[in-house]
């Protein structure tokens, strides 16, 4: 399990943006990106959110969330579920700032709708694929003129649950 952990972590370090998904009041899923903040992944994700906004309701009313993490390029695609929960903590605010967050918290550290969310991680799932794409096009094309599936590369996928 710690390794599975270490290694999800580690995935998702290397992607800076996440798509979070929420679930709205009229039971739609909504999904918006959103920067996770560098910390050692320990089963929790940590992002700055304005306290006031639309996913923040809807986390309220149903704490269930999804990230989706992608890096094409690399080959590392990750699926994250787990519970989030708003969280006014201002030295935890301070521990993650960065003064680029001034261009969406004006204020700063005192912006009095500067929050946190934070995520709790239950369940998830990663693709690691060594292949670099060229290899991956290449057995593409070569199913597409042979007429066999494509199979790529089966890299590294778990499922896992903390």
């Amino acid at each position: 399990m710690e390794n599975n952990i270490k290694k999800l972590g580690d995935l998702i370090k290397e992607v800076k943006i996440a798509m979070l998904t929420t679930v709205d009041e009229d039971g739609t899923l909504r999904s918006r990106p959103m920067a996770t903040q560098k910390s050692e992944f320990d089963g929790t994700l940590w992002f700055f959110t304005h306290a006031s906004s639309s996913k923040v309701e809807e986390v309220a009313q149903s704490h269930n969330v999804n990230l989706s993490y992608a890096a094409p390029d690399s080959n590392i695609y990750v699926s994250v579920t787990g519970t989030a929960t708003l969280v006014r903590d201002q030295a935890k605010a301070k521990e993650f700032w960065n003064p680029i967050l001034k261009a969406w918290f004006p204020k700063g550290l005192e912006d009095p709708d500067l929050a946190l969310l934070h995520v709790h991680v239950e369940k998830a799932e990663f693709w690691d694929s060594p292949s670099s794409t060229m290899v991956q096009i290449a057995g593409f094309v070569k199913a597409v003129a042979t007429g066999k599936a494509y199979k790529p590369s089966p890299g590294e996928h778990q499922k896992i649950t903390l």
